[in-house]
């Protein structure tokens, strides 16, 4: 019905079951060479982790049709939910009510696939789609991963990457955990934490976590935010994992209570204001 996007490899249709008249987004893989398989597997991976992660924060994924030539699959058809809203990097929340809302709902689609065993890895506010009803979806499973997996490179966006992302050690939830924080710092404050992957530089100008310099308290960049807020985001981008929360399940019950603090806060301001003439 539409083209939705392109990709390194890919494409994203709008369609529509002829029979059901149920609609979808279908994302199309193509290998045109070796060095294109990496993203047929990386579709595979959506597929297996979106098939078994059943969370209303968590792109749903269909069905996974391949299409093979002399026993070499050449492309692959993904049907996926289709989600119709605007990432928070193209629209950032507008105040923290809305901002705690988005993140307690990510927290909890993330701690659902660490349930089942697995990592996002990729956690940024390109991958986080709001709706216009105020739901969050979080999208692209590509680079998700068994929970311990030790990648054969580095992967991950630098402005959010985890420091054991950068240095190839296991991934675990506790690197959502940073991801994550790192999404919500910048999506307070408009600006990105320094990460092991200095901005302009290669990877093998990667710092040491001891060389990695420690990001500004929120607040400092933006005063408003609640002091609870800011520590919570600061607990989550600590570069030693250990020192984050201990689970993605207590960043989103600290969230959601942050949200209700707020949402409270807000409706004893409206009760007390005087009433107009």
């Amino acid at each position: 019905m539409a083209e939705l996007g392109r990709g390194a490899a890919s494409i994203i249709y709008l369609v529509q079951d002829p029979k059901s008249k149920q609609i979808w987004s279908l994302k199309h893989v193509r290998r045109e060479g070796a060095k294109d398989q990496r993203f047929l597997d990386q579709t595979e991976r959506e597929y297996e982790v979106g098939s078994k992660v059943d969370h209303p924060a968590v792109r749903r994924v269909e069905k996974l049709i391949r299409t093979r030539k002399l026993m070499t699959v050449k492309e692959i058809f993904l049907v996926m939910e289709y989600v119709d809203g605007i990432s928070v990097e193209r629209h950032p929340p507008e105040t923290f009510i809305q901002a705690t809302d988005i993140f307690k709902q990510v927290a909890a689609g993330l701690a659902a696939m660490h349930d089942q065993g697995w990592v996002h890895a990729d956690m940024k506010p390109n991958n986080i789609v709001l709706s216009d009803d105020g739901t969050v979806k979080i999208i692209d499973l590509g680079q998700s991963c068994s929970s311990g997996t030790v990648k054969e490179r580095i992967q991950g966006t630098p402005d959010y990457i985890a420091p054991e992302q950068v240095h190839r050690r296991e991934i675990t939830p506790k690197t959502d955990v940073y991801n994550l924080g790192a999404t919500m710092y910048w999506a307070l404050t408009g600006k990105h934490i320094p990460t092991a992957l200095p901005k302009g530089e290669s990877l093998v100008s990667s710092l040491d976590d001891e060389f990695i310099e420690k990001p500004k308290p929120v607040k400092d960049h933006n005063p408003r935010v609640p002091d609870r807020l800011n520590d919570l985001v600061m607990e989550c981008v600590e570069i030693d994992p250990d020192d984050r929360p201990d689970t993605m399940h207590i960043v989103a019950d600290r969230l959601d209570l942050i949200h209700a603090q707020l949402v409270a806060e807000e409706q004893s301001k409206k009760a007390s204001a005087p009433a107009a003439d």
